[in-house]
């Protein structure tokens, strides 16, 4: 299939776009449509004209400021939008995230019950996110958006986050985080060794853009002799939108060096630094274990190694590399589902039993940072903002959390849970391959959801839709 064209000025900008390091400062800011949808729809006008498209930025012209938009269900209602097109949107989307916690795993301390205020409830209608280079900047940009809420009145934040980069780019629990991004046609090809699909002799090729881009042929299209696109909101919507998942997860930082310490002890020596790199499937500077399994390679650098995303598990399909049970195993399989599924790896070799479920992470930590060495909870609220786009939240973000995370069947691991993310029910455990085998008990759950809500982009086009009041 020829290289698609992607309309970079027709989609939002933070969606294929890594905004970067530069960006220390992100809010996250849920507004509540309070008045009639004629009035909202003035207020959100002035949003669109300032809105951060995919275009490429000339050198050295970065804004000072970027911001983005997305929409709940009840969002699309308060702006004017008809059932009938509501109803055109995902099932999931319009039931929204804490309809489905029971099957998303956000029971006991994750329950929605508990979850932040404005979060889950219905209340959260439209998702400002600002990325600023400065905290200066920041403020300035922030004092804006609410200077316009308020001249047109009617609107309120009923929720608001904001975070702030760690240093090293690295997220609580220590490790380097954010670049493993998925390889996408028309959009980052060049990427596509270790972030693309799988191929025969060692090959690699970049994933269909409709996976993440509605309006564009996915990966079913390649196939289908009709090229059919995949399933869309109605015009003018669906074109250059996505689907958008927002979750707050609080880590216990203080409960995770207990337990590696407490464990390392009867490991390798009392191998702490190993043992947590098992679970992670990675040392805590990106190096991934399959690739470096005795001891995290000095001056290592995840922007540059070129090994960071490019490797494959077909030489170590007994984990002893990199445990069977690994998050970043889990969260991303690529060709490892192939050696469980069939004999010698036959079945799903090309990896298309994983690639359909990548998604594309723009997640950024908040709280203050826990100090090196301290191993009892100081109070402070702190972990990550979970952000991804795709095309199915179905398919895709739930098929991740759901089959691979929060089950273990697939991987021949029986009923273990993602061990990082532990188990609400204290029945997780944890197998770390080896002569012999190590096997961590379980334990308290070291991730908590907060809140969350299942959002959509839309494409510039479609903005300018919804504030005109021609959706439909």
């Amino acid at each position: 299939m020829a290289s698609v064209q992607i309309d970079l000025g027709d989609i939002q900008g933070d969606i294929l776009r890594a905004y970067g390091n530069d960006y220390d400062n992100t809010t996250y800011a849920f507004v509540k449509i309070e008045c009639p949808p004629e009035q909202a729809r003035a207020w959100f006008h002035g949003v669109v004209d300032h809105v951060t498209t995919a275009e490429t930025w000339p050198p050295g012209e970065k804004p000072l400021t970027t911001l983005n938009v997305a929409v709940t269900a009840p969002g699309l209602r308060a702006l004017g939008v008809s059932e009938d097109v509501v109803g055109s949107f995902s099932r999931e989307f319009r039931a929204g995230m804490s309809s489905r916690s029971e099957l998303l795993g956000d029971v006991g301390p994750s329950d929605p019950n508990s979850w932040e205020p404005g979060l889950g409830t219905g209340d959260a209608h439209v998702l400002l996110t600002i990325n600023a280079k400065q905290a200066a900047d920041h403020q300035r940009a922030l004092g804006k958006m609410k200077e316009a809420m308020d001249a047109v009145g009617g609107l309120r934040i009923v929720y608001q986050e904001d975070t702030e980069l760690l240093p090293g780019a690295r997220e609580h629990f220590g490790y380097s985080d954010g670049f493993a991004q998925p390889a996408i046609e028309g959009a980052s090809d060049d990427k596509a060794r270790g972030g693309g699909v799988p191929l025969k002799d060692g090959k690699w090729r970049a994933l269909a853009a409709g996976e993440f881009i509605l309006g564009y042929p996915d990966e079913d299209t390649r196939v289908d002799p009709k090229k059919r696109l995949p399933n869309a909101p109605a015009a003018p919507l669906g074109r250059s939108g996505t689907y958008m998942v927002w979750r707050k997860l609080y880590q216990d930082i203080a409960l995770w060096r207990r337990v590696m310490r407490d464990a390392a002890k009867l490991y390798e020596g009392g191998d702490e630094h190993l043992l947590s790199a098992k679970v992670v499937g990675r040392w805590t500077n990106g190096a991934p274990l399959v690739k470096y399994p005795d001891e995290e390679p000095r001056g290592y650098d995840p922007k540059t190694a070129e090994d960071v995303n490019d490797f494959r598990y077909d030489g170590d399909v007994d984990g002893m590399r990199c445990p069977l049970g690994a998050h970043i195993r889990r969260s991303n399989p690529r060709d490892a589902l192939a050696a469980v599924a069939g004999p010698k790896g036959v079945i799903g070799f090309d990896g298309h039993l994983s690639f359909r479920h990548r998604m594309i992470r723009r997640g950024m930590p908040y709280g203050r940072v826990l100090p090196e060495g301290v191993t009892e909870d100081d109070g402070v609220d702190r972990g990550l903002v979970f952000v991804s786009f795709q095309g199915s939240i179905s398919r895709q973000f739930e098929g991740v959390q759901v089959q691979w995370l929060n089950a273990g069947n697939i991987f021949g691991l029986g009923h273990d849970k993602d061990f990082l993310l532990g188990d609400p029910h204290g029945t997780g455990k944890m197998t770390i391959q080896g002569k012999p085998p190590f096997f961590l008990a379980p334990q308290e759950v070291f991730v908590r959801t907060r809140g969350g809500e299942y959002l959509f982009v839309p494409g510039m086009t479609a903005l300018a839709a919804l504030a005109d009041g021609t959706a439909g």
